[in-house]
């Protein structure tokens, strides 16, 4: 054995040397190539790394640390992999700095981590703000939508305006007579030309607003104001105060096809999902139903897919989910202040928020998983959420009255709104379009020359 040929000092000499020590001679008199190069820190040996940056040049076998470059280098490597293995751990996902005096193959195996993905900027006040005086503040009409071909419609009183986000440019397509308006509710027609009027005298109007001209109207299906519309193809969808939902088709002479009987007092909300095949109506009565076409019945009056009553004020607000076709978003008036989702296949409610006001009109966004919702006392505001987590995300304030009526562009990033405080605001709350196209400047008062618009 080894230990016959050692002399007693020898041994002696050996056992006085520390566990360290001992390793160090045993890995000097090894062939084991000690690189510099450390591809992996879980396969250190931290304990003799220390000793070797630390203690080592204590003893005599390593007069070479003396050297000035050599101890210029154990500064460095001492600096980068500091041995406080808490600071470590503390800043495991920040980036180590670069230390320019070692070789360029030694910071490549430094894993720089992954810049986080920016949060997208959404500014808190409104890019524009335009005048809109007369408009009705009715928290039960709709007067204000956003068509395909990039114009905003809305109405003043008893005039309807049109207004082209793409040149800023403003025209007045009618004003009603004195006994049918003032006008209650707006829709453009899915191609963007053709658009729906209701009145307060229950006559809905279809104009052509490439012409400038009024194709039909559309009487006796209403008995009162018709203050809501929307569109399912060629079928335009009309709710009145007197409780009724009417499908007309606008092609044939005898539009009205069927009718939806089940709330008894105002409707005021009517939305129909993208695929066409259901429709979820709101009203003052705190009913929210929803409809499906393929239960229309022989005797053209069509009964309820499912009669949904937990809201505790006017149901007004409805937004069908743009990526789960059977998600349904509605929003309760003053006395209930709530957003609650539904699973319009079963009517199961599958979440409800207090928002703590009244709920005026809701809007998804089409390119996030968020909603947007506009209310009324105390802020005034428009809030928008994360879904299906419900946090706030931002709140967008400036109006100071109720926020009635909202209407997304076309390309689903800029959302206008307008309250009963006579403004018209414009918020870029979704985003900005992947292939944006330079708007020019619009007119800073677009109905300037307009009488009626001050």
């Amino acid at each position: 054995m080894d230990t016959g040929y050692l002399s007693s000092a020898s041994a002696s000499k050996t056992r006085s040397r520390c566990p360290l020590q001992e390793q160090l001679l045993h890995r000097r008199n090894s062939s084991q190539n000690l690189d510099r190069f450390i591809p992996n820190r879980s396969a250190m040996d931290m304990d003799y790394a220390h000793y070797m940056l630390t203690e080592a040049k204590k003893g005599k076998e390593n007069p070479a640390v003396d050297s000035p470059s050599r101890e210029a280098y154990r500064k460095q490597l001492a600096e980068t992999f500091n041995m406080n293995r808490s600071r470590i751990l503390a800043f495991k996902n920040k980036p180590p700095t670069p230390v320019e005096a070692f070789p360029n193959e030694f910071s490549s195996s430094v894993q720089q981590a992954k810049p986080a993905k920016p949060r997208r900027h959404i500014p808190q006040t409104s890019e524009r703000t335009l005048d809109a005086p007369d408009l009705v503040d009715d928290y039960y009409l709709n007067l204000l939508d956003w068509g395909s071909s990039n114009v905003l419609s809305i109405a003043l009183g008893s005039t309807v305006y049109l207004w082209d986000a793409s040149d800023g440019a403003t025209s007045e397509l009618f004003t009603a007579d004195e006994d049918n308006g003032p006008v209650t509710s707006v829709k453009w027609a899915p191609d963007g030309r053709h658009i729906a009027v209701g009145l307060n005298n229950s006559d809905v109007q279809l104009w052509d607003t490439t012409a400038n001209r009024l194709l039909r109207t559309l009487r006796g299906g209403h008995r009162s104001r018709v203050g809501a519309l929307d569109w399912n193809n060629h079928i335009l969808t009309t709710g009145g105060m007197d409780g009724q939902i009417i499908n007309n088709d606008v092609r044939v002479r005898s539009p009205i096809v069927d009718t939806y009987q089940g709330h008894h007092q105002e409707v005021c909300g009517l939305k129909w999902s993208a695929s066409g095949q259901q429709l979820a109506s709101g009203g003052n009565d705190n009913l929210l139903h929803i409809w499906d076409r393929s239960m229309a019945s022989s005797n053209s009056t069509t009964q309820w897919l499912h009669r949904l009553e937990d809201h505790t004020a006017a149901v007004k607000a409805l937004a069908w989910c743009p990526f789960q076709g059977n998600l349904l978003a509605s929003g309760g008036g003053g006395g209930d202040r709530s957003i609650k989702f539904w699973n319009t296949h079963t009517g199961a409610c599958v979440n409800s928020i207090d928002t703590g006001s009244q709920v005026c009109a809701l809007l998804w966004n089409k390119n996030e998983r968020e909603l947007l919702s506009s209310h009324g006392f105390t802020k005034n505001q428009l809030t928008l959420w994360k879904y299906p987590s419900m946090v706030r995300v931002a709140e967008l304030t400036g109006h100071t009255s109720r926020v009635l009526f909202m209407a997304q562009s076309p390309d689903g990033c800029t959302v206008a709104s307008a309250a009963g405080d006579e403004t018209l605001r414009f918020w870029n709350v979704f985003g900005t379009p992947e292939v944006a196209k330079p708007a020019p400047k619009a007119n800073p008062e677009p109905f300037a020359h307009l009488n009626r618009i001050r």
